[in-house]
C-alpha cells in the first residue's frame, strides 16, 4: 500500500514564501541592468556628446532658458532625478502601506522607467533636452520602485532567512549586469562588423536595457502578492503621512541610529563607485577600455562577495560581517591611495577587491534594516531607507571634489572617503541590534 505526503498548512505557506523569493530576486535581475550598462557605462558620456552637439559657441546649452555647460547637463540631470525621487517616495510609500498594494504601485514605477530607458533610443543628433527629461524620469522611477521591491523581504523572509534573500537578490542584479554589459561590449567594441555606428551602437545598448528591465519585471510580478494592511486609524497621505512616519520612527531611536550610520558608509560606498573611473583616467591614466573592463570585473566578483558574506552572516550575523567590510573598504582606499600611474594590472586588483565587498555590504544592509521595521510600516520605513540613500547621496562628491579643489590631487581626494567608513563602522558598532529589533516589535533571530 502506497504512502502519501500529507502538506501541512505550514509548508504550504514554506512553499509558497520560496516561490514568491524566486519572483522577488527576479526584479534585481531585471532593472539591475540600468544600474550598469545605462547609468555606469554609456549614457554619461554619450548624453554629455549629444548636448556638446546642441550648444553654442561658448560650450552651453539652454534648456528653459537657463545657461547649463554641456559638459554639467547628465550631471545636473541626475541631481534632478534624486530631487523627484525623494519628492515623490514618501508619498508612494505612505499609499502602499495605507492600502496594502504594492504590487499595481511597483509595476507602474517598473515599467514607467524601462519606458523612459527604452525611449533614449530616439537620443540622435542635438536631443539632450529629451536625453535629460527621460533620464530624470526613469531614474526617479527606478528609486520609487527599488523602495517599493525593498519593502517586500520582510513579508516574504522569515527573520532567519533574510541574510541569505537579500544576498542573492543582490547576486541576481550583478549577474544581470554583467551578463549584459558583455553583450553591450561586443556590440560596441564590433559595431563596424555589425553594421551600425558607433553612435547607434550606443543607443541600442541603452534601449535594450530597457526592454530587459520591462521583460523580466513580469516574474515579479507575477509571483509576489500583496497583503492587505491592519485598518489604519489615519487618513492622512503623502508629505502629512511622512511627517507622521518621522514622528515614529522617534519611538525607535535605535532604528534610526541604524540608518544614520548607513547613511554615513552606504555614501561612501556609493562616492567610491562614481569616482573611481574619474581616479582611474585623471589620476592614473587608464584608458576606456581598462575602465570599462574593470566595471565588468566588479560586476562580476559582486556576484560571489553577496553569497559569500551572505554566507558569513549566517555564522557571525550580519552586524558584525558588514562592520569586517567597513574595514576592508578602508584597506581598499587605502592601497587605492598608492596605485602606481599607468598600471592596469593594479587597478584590475583593486576593482576585484570592490567587487567582493560591494554587493554584501548592500545587501546585508538591507536584510538587517528589514529586522527594525515595525510590521504593517514597511514601505513608509523602507521610503526613508532609499531616502537617507538618495536624499544624502551628495555628501561624498562633495567632500571628494572640496579635497581635489583645495589640494589638486585625486590621490587626496580618494583617501578622505577613508572617513565615511571610519565614522560609519563607529556609528554602526554602537547600535545594539538584538535591543532594536525587539524594540521594533519583531522576533530577534539566533544570529544578528
Amino acid at each position: 500500500m502506497g504512502t502519501e505526503t500529507v502538506r501541512t498548512p505550514a509548508a504550504d505557506d514554506a512553499a509558497g514564501r520560496r516561490r514568491e523569493q524566486r519572483g522577488w530576486y527576479f526584479y534585481d535581475w531585471a532593472c539591475s541592468v540600468y544600474s550598469t550598462s545605462v547609468l555606469t557605462v554609456f549614457l554619461g558620456p554619450y548624453l554629455t556628446s549629444v548636448a556638446e552637439s546642441a550648444a553654442d559657441a561658448d560650450g552651453f546649452v539652454h534648456p528653459l532658458g537657463i545657461p547649463v555647460r554641456a559638459g554639467s547637463f547628465f550631471a545636473y540631470s541626475v541631481s534632478l532625478s534624486v530631487i523627484v525621487a525623494v519628492l515623490v517616495m514618501p508619498l508612494v510609500g505612505a499609499a502602499a502601506d495605507r492600502t496594502g498594494r504594492k504590487k499595481p504601485l511597483l509595476g507602474a514605477a517598473a515599467y514607467l522607467g524601462a519606458a523612459a530607458t527604452a525611449g533614449m533610443f530616439l537620443l540622435d543628433g542635438d536631443r539632450y533636452l529629451l536625453g535629460g527629461v527621460l533620464l530624470v524620469v526613469a531614474n526617479a522611477a527606478q528609486s520609487v520602485a527599488m523602495m517599493l521591491y525593498n519593502s517586500y523581504l520582510p513579508q516574504i523572509a522569515a527573520p532567519e532567512e533574510r541574510d541569505a534573500v537579500s544576498s542573492r537578490g543582490w547576486a541576481f542584479g550583478y549577474a544581470a549586469g554583467a551578463l549584459v554589459l558583455v553583450a553591450n561590449l561586443v556590440l560596441y567594441l564590433a559595431h563596424d562588423t555589425f553594421g551600425v555606428s558607433e553612435s547607434m551602437a550606443v543607443r541600442i545598448c541603452i534601449a535594450s536595457a530597457g526592454l530587459w528591465w520591462g521583460a523580466f519585471a513580469l516574474i515579479p510580478l507575477r509571483r509576489l502578492r500583496d497583503r492587505r494592511s491592519p485598518a489604519r486609524e489615519t487618513t492622512v497621505t503623502g508629505w502629512r503621512q511622512l511627517a507622521a512616519t518621522v514622528r515614529d520612527m522617534r519611538r525607535h531611536p535605535l532604528t534610526l541610529a541604524f540608518l544614520l550610520a548607513y547613511l554615513v558608509y552606504n555614501d561612501g560606498i556609493q562616492t567610491v563607485i562614481t569616482q573611481a573611473s574619474v581616479y582611474g583616467s585623471q589620476e592614473l591614466g587608464l584608458g576606456q577600455s581598462t575602465l570599462i573592463g574593470a566595471v565588468l570585473m566588479v560586476q562580476v566578483l559582486a556576484v560571489f562577495g553577496a553569497l559569500a558574506l551572505g554566507r558569513l552572516a549566517r555564522q557571525y550575523g550580519a552586524q558584525r560581517t558588514i562592520l569586517g567590510s567597513l574595514v576592508a573598504w578602508t584597506l581598499i582606499l587605502g592601497a587605492g591611495y598608492f596605485l602606481p600611474a599607468g598600471a592596469p594590472m593594479w587597478f584590475f586588483v583593486l576593482a576585484a577587491g570592490i567587487g567582493l565587498v560591494l554587493g554584501g555590504s548592500q545587501a546585508l544592509s538591507r536584510s538587517l534594516f528589514s529586522h527594525l521595521v515595525p510590521p504593517g510600516k514597511e514601505a513608509e520605513y523602507f521610503s526613508a531607507y532609499e531616502l537617507s540613500d538618495r536624499g544624502m547621496s551628495w555628501l561624498g562628491p562633495l567632500l571628494f571634489g572640496l579635497t581635489y579643489q583645495l589640494t589638486g590631487s585625486y590621490r587626496d581626494a580618494i583617501i578622505s572617503l577613508v572617513a565615511f567608513f571610519v565614522l560609519g563602522f563607529v556609528l554602526l558598532a554602537r547600535v545594539p541590534v538584538r535591543r532594536a529589533v525587539a524594540d521594533a516589535g519583531n522576533p530577534v533571530p539566533e544570529r544578528i
